[in-house]
Parts: structure tokens; C-alpha cells; sequence
């Protein structure tokens, strides 16, 4: 009985982490205009992401010439997205900055960004690009309400402009706010849709064949489905005279 309970216990403490996290408040995340059918909208993503990500970010999971199933050519894939002459259009995705150069920058070397979509989902990112806030205190002088304490800076700040939090109290109940307070380039709507179109191209990178697959599936299924209707009319046509 007491070793039934020392195990008992010991299951307790390591799940208290688990119970601690999921007694948090859970951040709402806005939902992602995922379309990998709009092939426009993946190449305006792929040439963010190359132009925006790549320089800390790798995808090391991915290659150039993948591009070709959004509808790019090897001349606009080199072209579009300035590839480096020594960097060929069947090679992998790789960030301009190293490993090493990148922790002792950031603190925390970035992560391989092949398959972030499916780690994180769609509407995790959409909403963590659209959520960074101007932190003093923090070493990048910014702060994420969906990541706190992130490591990374804003990157699309000059796009976004810069938000601060506004964090408010309602009879005891506190919320927080993000409030544009220098507009960037772009107008909110604006930055949304490239972000938008960002994630949709990380979802496409997570998964190139998906597509693919999909057309595949629909094409089985029709075939069975002609095939059905055949055999059930072989069935009838050998079972007529039989009582």
C-alpha cells in the first residue's frame, strides 16, 4: 500500500506542469485564410517568407523547385525571390545567418521552419505575427501577447507599425489590448492579408504533396465509384433468373 501511494505521489508531481499549464488562460487565436488553391496568394507568401524569414529562419526541408507546384517557374524562382548565384533552384532553403551567429543574437538559435505550421497550426501564426507589441524591457525592445517573452523581434514591424499593450481593469476583470500607435507601411488590413498570405505559403511548405494527394484521393474515388456501379450491374445481370 505505501509503494501504491509513493507512485501515486510521484505521478502527482509530474503531472502538476501539465495541470498548471492547462489551468492558464488559454490565448484566442484568430483563424488563418488558409486557400492552398490560390496559387497568387503562395507566391506573395514564398517571397515574404524568402525575403522576410530566410535570413535567421532556415527550411531546411524544403527546396526551391518546390515552387514550381505553386505555378513558378526555375527564371521566377530565381529571379522573383533574388536567389544568390551560388544558391541553385534545386537547393534547400537555407538562413542566411548560421546557427551559432543567431544564439548569441537572439539568445536561442531560431527554429527550422519546415514544418512550423503543422507544430504550431495555421491560426497560431497568424495570430502570433499580428500580436507583437513595442516591451523596453525586453533585449529586442519587443514583446508578443501570443508568444510572451519571445526571443524573436518584429520583423514585419516596418510593415505593421508598432503596438503597444494596453492593459485594462474592469471590476477586477484585466484585459489587454493592442492599440496601433505608429501605422507602417501598410494599413491593417493590408498587413493582415500579407500575413495571411505568409501562412498560407508556411502550411503549403509543411506539406507540398498535400495538393497532390488531394487530386489523387478524388481521382480513387471516382474510379471506385464507376467501379461500383459496374459490378452492381454484374451482380443483377447474374442473379436475374436465379430465385
Amino acid at each position: 500500500m505505501k509503494t501504491i501511494k509513493k507512485l501515486c505521489a510521484a505521478a502527482l508531481l509530474v503531472m502538476l506542469p501539465a495541470l498548471a499549464f492547462g489551468s492558464g488562460a488559454e490565448v484566442h487565436l484568430d483563424t488563418a485564410p488558409v486557400n492552398l488553391k490560390d496559387k497568387v496568394s503562395l507566391q506573395r507568401g514564398a517571397h515574404l517568407f524568402t525575403e522576410r524569414c530566410l535570413a535567421c529562419h532556415a527550411a531546411t526541408s524544403m527546396r526551391y523547385n518546390r515552387l514550381n507546384d505553386i505555378g513558378m517557374s526555375d527564371d521566377q524562382i530565381k529571379k522573383d525571390l533574388q536567389l544568390p548565384e551560388d544558391v541553385k533552384v534545386g537547393s534547400t532553403m537555407q538562413a542566411a545567418m548560421d546557427s551559432n551567429s543567431a544564439k548569441m543574437a537572439y539568445g536561442v538559435a531560431p527554429p527550422d521552419l519546415s514544418v512550423i505550421a503543422r507544430s504550431r497550426s495555421a491560426d497560431w501564426l497568424y495570430t502570433y505575427l499580428r500580436s507583437f507589441h513595442v516591451d523596453a524591457n525586453r533585449p529586442s525592445g519587443w514583446n508578443n501577447t501570443t508568444f510572451p517573452n519571445v526571443g524573436m523581434p518584429h520583423v514585419l514591424a516596418d510593415l505593421q507599425g508598432e503596438q503597444h499593450l494596453k492593459v485594462e481593469n474592469h471590476e477586477g476583470h484585466e484585459t489587454k489590448k493592442l492599440e496601433l500607435a505608429t501605422p507602417g507601411s501598410m494599413q491593417p488590413a493590408e498587413y493582415d492579408a500579407a500575413v495571411g498570405d505568409l501562412v498560407n505559403y508556411l502550411v503549403f511548405m509543411s506539406e507540398p504533396a498535400k495538393l497532390v494527394r488531394h487530386e489523387l484521393g478524388w481521382i480513387v474515388l471516382g474510379f471506385l465509384s464507376i467501379l461500383f456501379v459496374l459490378v452492381y450491374a454484374l451482380k443483377k445481370e447474374i442473379w436475374k433468373d436465379i430465385h
